[in-house]
């Protein structure tokens, strides 16, 4: 069986799109290909890699990727998911051939205001979300 392959998007490649790809590997990485880029790639926060090593998933050696290193089109993706919001999702590169663009929409962790506690259980609620939108994707 060859395996779907997924890349989902977001700005910095820092903590949305990398949530989404550790979920997705770990929920159904014996059916899917995943990756992550962003389209002005950052620094992984720190605080996402907190949350997601509270559920037993270590991203602390992930790299940020970005979104030009897939754009020539050697990995054929069957699915080009992007995380960030509206305007930023407009910005999103054009992949070659067919593919599923979906978009889900999710709130900054970067941008969570307040002590580290404040960004940490407002950073748990999206990693939560992103697992609720992967679950529901596993379904189609």
């Amino acid at each position: 069986m060859t395996k779907k392959k997924v890349i989902f998007i977001c700005i910095h490649n820092s903590a949305r799109s990398q949530m989404a790809e550790a979920w997705l590997k770990h929920l159904a990485g014996d059916k899917y290909e995943v990756y992550s880029a962003g389209l002005e790639p950052g620094k992984l926060n720190p605080t996402v890699v907190q949350a997601m090593s509270l559920e037993g998933i270590d991203i602390s050696k992930n790299e940020t990727n970005s979104v030009n290193e897939f754009i020539d089109g050697h990995i054929k993706f069957d699915y080009v998911i992007t995380v960030c919001d509206e305007t930023s999702a407009e910005k999103c590169p054009f992949f070659p051939g067919q593919v599923n663009r979906l978009h889900w929409g999710f709130k900054d962790p970067s941008a969570i205001p307040g002590n580290s506690d404040n960004k940490l259980k407002e950073t748990i609620i999206i990693r939560n979300k992103i697992k609720d939108r992967i679950e529901q994707f596993l379904k189609l």
